[in-house]
């Protein structure tokens, strides 16, 4: 199987740590695909700095395709973030050269060839959505904890497999997995952290716990979840079985420091 992961990059300097990773959601996603035994492309953008010379040689090692990524002059998107107990903070963002990011249509074509495409609300692609569903590639989207905003509105019609995450399995939250499936996906998707999973596929709600693991960092993990997931998907599993192999995927993210080192 092969994925095309497009959109935003960044890296995560922990400040307390006086460390950074390589991260961002498509990024993320690229590299736990690989790391389980499938084809990754990453199709983004880095600037011109020492940032995104790394980012491209730390992905290349991890055996991601890089043919895409488009070097900009400028800056690689930062994101300024804090440990505390195992959990993140974030402190702030810099977009750099992600805010002109765009896809050309030999990037589409080249997303099409794939078996599915990965993205997410920072990835600035929203817009572009129509054009790649009229390729005939498959969509997934992770909206974060952004619904209802102008990102969510303008992609969530062309998207086939919606995530979005939450704290809890609430009235809320189930209120929102049926808003999305009505929208037209195939499958609304919730990570709740400690609490698993919860997927609403338009006639019921299945609910899927977590694979224990002695927690370093949360860093990534709703992201590994979003590569098991979408695993298990291509391959037809059912559904329950999708969850658990995401749940897999996560706890190994969640037993280092960084999104994936």
């Amino acid at each position: 199987m092969r994925f095309a992961c497009v959109g935003d990059n960044c890296i995560d300097i922990y400040q307390n740590k006086n460390t950074w990773y390589c991260g961002g959601n498509p990024v993320n996603v690229s590299v736990y695909v690989v790391r389980s035994g499938d084809a990754a492309s990453y199709i983004g953008a880095v600037g011109t700095d020492n940032y995104g010379q790394f980012m491209l040689d730390s992905l290349t090692a991890h055996g991601v395709d890089v043919s895409h990524v488009k070097t900009l002059p400028g800056e690689t998107a930062k994101t300024l973030i804090n440990l505390v107990d195992g959990e993140r903070v974030f402190c702030g963002y810099t977009e750099g050269v992600l805010a002109d990011f765009r896809l050309t249509d030999d990037d589409m074509d080249y997303i099409a060839a794939h078996d599915i495409m990965v993205s997410s609300h920072w990835g600035n692609i929203h817009s572009q959505l129509p054009q790649i569903r009229a390729r005939g590639v498959p969509i997934a989207f992770d909206f974060a904890t952004k619904l209802g905003d102008d990102v969510f509105e303008s992609a969530v019609d062309y998207v086939d497999y919606a995530f979005f995450s939450s704290d809890q399995d609430s009235p809320s939250t189930r209120d929102s997995l049926r808003s999305i499936y009505n929208r037209g996906v195939k499958l609304a998707v919730c990570t709740l952290g400690e609490h698993g999973s919860l997927v609403f596929d338009g006639a019921e709600f299945t609910h899927f716990g977590i694979v224990p693991c002695q927690v370093k960092d949360t860093m990534g993990a709703g992201d590994s979840y979003i590569a098991g997931f979408l695993r298990g998907i291509l391959r037809h599993l059912p559904l329950e079985e999708c969850m658990r192999t995401g749940a897999e995927c996560s706890s190994i993210t969640l037993q280092n420091f960084g999104a994936w080192g």
